[in-house]
């Protein structure tokens, strides 16, 4: 149900006793399911059973039909409940044994659901029918009776019960239903009684029923088969004496265990049972109506600051940034089965990036301070061809098994190189042979072959048979291909599924720091102090992961050195640790590094942009951020003053002032006499530096000497000449 219906993925995980529960993985978060039939109250039962009107009420059904094997069953009136199948077996039984006609009775309680609307009025339509033909054959073989659910309580419920020898329970689909309980516990009564001549206590129960699984004792049917069912009824009537105890004894051991009481306090212990999760999270709602879920994810997963990453960008000296291809800057072709099986069989041509995109990139890659990699799962040919002629642009194909380094010559062909030795593909041969076994007998799953790896696509297949097949082929090759340099995976679940066969080591974390730890081929930066990682799906996790644990690792370092209060959060559950050390030397302790991925979901990634359209615009205002002119040419700002005077004669710049501007012979922005305050002499600007300092506002100067006292200003000049310098606000707005 869950895998089918709901596409997701269940398992084992560990509780706080040492043992296990069966969990879902939805959103980042693991549902522990505890599955408990639910029983009744036998001190309950008992007390309506022995009352003096159950009695009676017993007594005139058992009377009404003298001398007969009473069947029962009471229902819902709805086509799940498959009332009209139970009047097709018990007629084929009767055809088939007729010497039976008149020694038995089916009493056919159906309870009123008018909220189903038309399902109830076709299913009292049919109903009535194939009873009406019953009765019409083998008059009185058939007792129907409708009720509202509110006439059919637990006292009346009780005495068809013990008046019947039999209860019939055959659904189709079926939640809780704790009839067959109460009709065993009413009968327990013939484990210790003498024979009193009635062969009762027998339950006939659906295979689809929900207390199929705990009622051991009870005959199992399958309802759609009608012939099942009329062996059901006739196996009920020849059984033995011995079996039919047996059977009894069988079923009453889990009535009179499983109580109510006791479902609740194992419901509860399992509650208590489940491991928490000792790290910070949140919950966070996402989707509308039908598509409405809730994501569980870090404390702090919060959309990234385009404002606060362009301003780190702006102070920084040397950066890398690593970018994912499909889903990421592009939008992604996998997500819908159809087209991506097009483009895997070469009859649908992939998406091909934006020129806007495509002249973004070529501005991130001009600028010598910044290392570009596009990191993709595509072929190096594909990837090529999707971003050609980008100079200083690195590429890294297949997941990071091929990597072309920066270069400024795009004239020829790029170069290749391989992550890790990949000499031996023997492998190959036989991983396919054994996925095409896999493939014949799954329909709608098919083998995608790239330079590198071999994959088993099952999204199109049936969601549990799919399944299935993918751990058994999983297990085939894991024994197969023991002996060679390669790495199983099973990833994908959630986009459908699919089996990777690939050389051993090669994923996109392992490129991250391959790339670090190669910068002296193509940047004369040895260290970096920006990072900026960005992502969409389970391959570009590893990336995520790893860069972010360098990025802490500098910090700590940072903090260590400065002796600053440690406020890092603690390392989440969705980050793989591995060892990043051997990045040190290839990292500044001032990096500031951004983890991203693209959409709001579980994720390594420290941040998360919602769609691609937020990513290019995160790019250009990186490239805006680099490309800014920062020069202001306004006479308010004179951050650009410099010298010992600036006023004619005084032997500084040998400025003068022109009739219709302030101007100096290098073409310096000066302030006239008139600007200045009367009470500034002259004098006071002729030190050696002293009398002004660089400001972004008119009329900031600062005056040597004794601090005078303050008085009302005469002019705007001397009020702007009372403004103390505020450092400048450096954020970013575009």
């Amino acid at each position: 149900c869950c895998r089918r219906l709901l596409g997701l993925n269940y398992g084992m995980i560990p509780d706080a006793s040492g043992g296990h529960n069966l969990a879902i993985d939805t959103n980042g978060r693991q549902v522990t399911v505890t599955s408990i039939h639910a029983g009744i109250e036998p001190k309950v039962l008992e007390h309506v059973l022995i009352h003096s009107s159950t009695f009676d009420r017993v007594r005139s059904i058992r009377n009404q039909f003298h001398g007969k094997t009473i069947f029962c069953a009471i229902d819902r009136m709805e086509s799940l409940k498959g009332i009209p199948l139970k009047m097709l077996g018990i007629e084929r039984f009767l055809h088939r044994c007729p010497e039976f006609v008149g020694k038995i009775v089916l009493i056919q309680v159906g309870i009123s659901a008018f909220e189903r609307g038309d399902d109830y009025t076709k299913t009292k339509a049919e109903v009535l029918q194939t009873v009406a033909n019953i009765n019409t054959k083998w008059p009185g073989t058939v007792q129907f009776k409708e009720c509202q659910e509110k006439e059919m309580r637990l006292q009346q419920r009780l005495a068809l019960l013990s008046a019947a020898d039999v209860v019939m329970v055959t659904p189709i689909r079926d939640g809780l239903n704790l009839i067959p309980l109460e009709f065993t516990f009413a009968h327990q009564d013939v484990l210790t009684n003498p024979p009193d001549g009635r062969k009762r206590g027998l339950c006939i129960l659906s295979e689809f029923s929900s207390c199929t699984r705990v009622m051991r004792g009870a005959l199992h049917v399958n309802p759609w088969k009608i012939s099942e069912i009329a062996n059901a009824f006739h196996q009920s009537l020849i059984m033995s004496n011995e079996e039919r105890i047996r059977r009894i004894k069988c079923a009453s051991e889990f009535v009179t265990r499983v109580t109510t009481r006791r479902w609740a306090l194992a419901v509860m212990l399992d509650l208590k049972g489940v491991h928490k999760n000792i790290e910070a999270g949140t919950y966070a709602g996402a989707g509308l109506g039908l598509g409405f879920r809730l994501l569980g994810m870090e404390t702090g997963f919060v959309p990234l600051e385009i404002n606060v990453v362009a301003k780190a960008f702006k102070n920084s000296r040397s950066r890398l940034i690593l970018l994912d291809y499909g889903g990421t800057i592009l939008s992604n072709d996998n997500l819908d089965s159809l087209q991506r099986f097009q483009v895997v069989n070469k009859t649908r041509a992939p998406s091909f990036p934006t020129k806007a995109l495509l002249n973004t990139l070529k501005d991130l890659c001009a600028d010598k301070r910044n290392i570009v990699f596009v990191v993709s799962g595509k072929e190096r040919h594909s990837l090529s061809k999707m971003l050609p002629n980008i100079p200083n642009l690195g590429l890294a194909a297949e997941h990071g098994m091929f990597v072309s380094w920066p270069t400024n010559n795009t004239s020829t062909r790029r170069r290749w190189e391989t992550l890790v030795s990949d000499i031996d593909k023997s492998w190959r041969s036989i991983a396919i042979t054994i996925m095409e076994v896999y493939t014949s007998r799954t329909h709608g799953s098919y083998i995608e072959e790239t330079e590198m790896k071999v994959l088993w696509q099952y999204r199109d297949a049936d969601p549990e048979f799919g399944y299935l097949q993918s751990r058994e082929l999983e297990d085939h090759l894991s024994n197969v291909l023991r002996s060679f340099p390669v790495d199983i995976l099973h990833g994908g679940v959630e986009e459908g599924g699919y089996v990777e066969v690939r050389p051993k080591g090669v994923n996109k974390g392992v490129l991250s720091t391959h790339v670090l730890k190669n910068m002296h081929k193509f940047s004369t930066h040895t260290k970096i102090d920006f990072g900026l990682v960005l992502g969409d799906d389970h391959c570009d996790e590893p990336m995520l992961s790893v860069m972010r644990q360098v990025g802490r690792r500098a910090a700590e370092c940072r903090i260590a050195r400065t002796g600053e209060e440690d406020n890092l959060p603690p390392i989440p559950a969705t980050i793989t640790l591995v060892d990043v050390s051997p990045c040190d030397e290839h990292v500044s302790q001032d990096l500031q590094m951004f983890t991203c991925t693209v959409g709001k979901k579980p994720s390594a990634a420290e941040n998360y942009l919602n769609d691609v359209d937020e990513v290019h615009e995160l790019l250009e205002s990186l490239v805006k951020v680099a490309t800014r002119d920062h020069k202001f040419h306004s006479a308010v700002d004179l951050r650009n003053l410099s010298g010992p005077s600036l006023v004619p004669g005084s032997g500084g710049l040998g400025g003068f002032m022109t009739g219709g501007g302030f101007m100096s012979p290098t073409g310096m922005p000066v302030v006239p006499n008139s600007f200045l305050s009367p009470s500034m002499p002259n004098n006071d600007l002729s030190g050696s530096g002293h009398g002004m300092k660089k400001s972004s506002s008119m009329g900031e100067f600062k005056i040597s000497g004794e601090q005078k006292e303050k008085r009302m200003s005469n002019s705007l000049n001397e009020f702007l000449g009372t403004i103390e310098q505020e450092d400048e606000d450096e954020d970013i707005f575009f």
